[in-house]
C-alpha cells in the first residue's frame, strides 16, 4: 500500500510517549492532518536511530496498567518502555533489546499519536513514528495476526516497492518499510523507517498479534 501525501502534521514522543496515557500528566502529540493520496513514490532509506539514554527504561505501575487496559488501549500487559526523552521526528525510531529475556512477542500501533511499539516478554524493545492511512482509505483498528511476512515484497495494486512486509489482512493491509517523512500517508498501510522495519521483521514472526488504536 504505497505512500500518498499527509498534510498539517507534526509529531514528537516525550518520556514513555509511546504509551504516554500511563504516565501521568506526559502526553505525545497527537499527529493528525487532512491526508489526501497521491501517486506512489519510491521508499527511500533514511531514518534516524535515537541514541539510548541514561536510564533507558521505564518501569509501569500496577494503577498506570489497570487504566490502559480499562480505556482499551492494551490488551496485554506491559512491564518496562523504553526511554525516549527527546522528539522523535518522522523517520526517527529507537531499538533496545539487551538484556530482554526471550518470550512472546506483540506490536502496538496507536494511529493518534502515529507510534509504533513492539514488546517482547512484556518490554517494549523498538519504537518508531509511522505513516498510516489517508482518509480514503484508513488503516483499520483492531487486532490482527501477522498472516505473512514478505520481505522483498511488491504491491501488485500500486507497482510500489513493500519492503520488510508483515500483512496483517486478506486484502494486503500490512507494516512495511517506507519512506518516512512529513507530509505522507500510506493506501491503509503502517509505513516504518526501512532500518527500524529490517529489525521488526526479524524480532516478529508469522502469528504474532498486531493491536491497532486510534
Amino acid at each position: 500500500m504505497a505512500k500518498g501525501i499527509i498534510t498539517g502534521t507534526r509529531g514528537k514522543r516525550l518520556i514513555g510517549g509511546a504509551l504516554f496515557f500511563m504516565l501521568g500528566g506526559t502526553t505525545a502529540a497527537a499527529l493528525s492532518g487532512v491526508r489526501q493520496p497521491q501517486q506512489p513514490s519510491v521508499v527511500i532509506a533514511r531514518a534516524a536511530e535515537i541514541p539510548a539514554p541514561a536510564g533507558d527504561r521505564i518501569q509501569l505501575t500496577p494503577a498506570s496498567l489497570r487504566q490502559a487496559y480499562s480505556n482499551g488501549l492494551i490488551d496485554q500487559p506491559i512491564k518496562t518502555i523504553l526511554n525516549v526523552p527527546a522528539k522523535m521526528q518522522y523517520g526517527d525510531f529507537r531499538w533496545d533489546d539487551q538484556g530482554v529475556p526471550n518470550g512472546p512477542t506483540w506490536i502496538r500501533v496507536d494511529l493518534k499519536s502515529q507510534v509504533l511499539s513492539v514488546f517482547r516478554a512484556g518490554h517494549e524493545i523498538g519504537t518508531a513514528v509511522i505513516l498510516y492511512g489517508a482518509d480514503s482509505v484508513p488503516t483499520p483498528t483492531g487486532k490482527f495476526p501477522i498472516l505473512a511476512k514478505l520481505k522483498d515484497h511488491r504491491s501488485a495494486t500500486y507497482d510500489a516497492p513493500m519492503p520488510y512486509t508483515l500483512r496483517l489482512t486478506a486484502d494486503g493491509v500490512s507494516i512495511h518499510a517506507s519512506d518516512v517523512r512529513w507530509g505522507y500517508a500510506t493506501h491503509g498501510c503502517i509505513g516504518v523507517p526501512v532500518a527500524f522495519a529490517a529489525k521488526l521483521f526479524s524480532a516478529a514472526s508469522v502469528g504474532d498479534h498486531v493491536l491497532i488504536i486510534s
